[in-house]
């Protein structure tokens, strides 16, 4: 967790070896998902997030 105001609190939601799943609380009150995966990073809005939830759900 980063506790400086202009920064964003982050925090990691998942992780893997290869993959990490964090979310950002960024200073402006917005919170955003982001899942790294080896050299690419996907970066989500909380509605985005929330439909790509319901998409991995159901690969399974």
């Amino acid at each position: 967790m980063n506790n400086n105001n202009q920064e964003p609190k982050t925090e990691t939601i998942a992780e893997t070896e290869n993959f990490i799943a964090w979310r950002a609380e960024e200073p402006d009150g917005e919170v955003t998902y982001h899942v790294e995966l080896q050299n690419s990073t996907v970066h989500f809005f909380e509605e985005e997030w929330q439909e790509f939830l319901e998409l991995a759900r159901s690969l399974t």
